[in-house]
């Protein structure tokens, strides 16, 4: 079973500078109140097998495994257990005319998943658009700030 939740914006920034702002994935308690507090366990840029400890409100504090990294386009970690695993992917996709448009997508996958995205449907949604529209103010906000 496979529950997916999405959330896609446009962003009047390039994407070298969306990447660098959703990739600083410690820093994103200071630009969506849906993170509490982010610990890495290495240093430099996100790398495939890490391991990240995301704190959120109402929710459990989960440890993701970085499971893909394409620099400066994408990132995938999972989370959970053979019950329920949780799959968010973070994608910025360039636009013709300048920007990008991000896209937060949160895959719940195994026997449980029916279940735990049903259980967690609306915290999920906001907490994606929270995100979604706190990446595109701090990216813009960057931008701005390099211009």
């Amino acid at each position: 079973m496979t529950v997916v939740v999405q959330r896609s914006i446009d962003i009047d920034a390039p994407a070298s500078t969306v990447w660098a702002v959703v990739s600083d994935v410690e820093r994103w308690p200071e630009w969506t109140a849906s993170i509490s507090s982010v610990k890495r366990s290495q240093t430099g840029p996100l790398a495939v097998g890490e391991r990240v400890v995301v704190a959120q409100p109402r929710l459990p504090t989960l440890t993701y495994t970085v499971t893909e990294v394409d620099e400066g386009r994408s990132f995938t970690w999972s989370a959970g257990s053979a019950v329920s695993r949780g799959v968010g992917e973070h994608v910025l996709a360039p636009r013709i005319n300048g920007g990008c448009t991000a896209t937060l997508r949160l895959t719940q996958r195994g026997p449980g998943a029916r279940f735990v995205g049903v259980l967690l449907d609306r915290i999920t949604r906001r907490y994606l658009r929270m995100e979604a529209e706190g990446l595109k103010a701090r990216s813009e906000r960057e931008a701005r700030a390099v211009h």
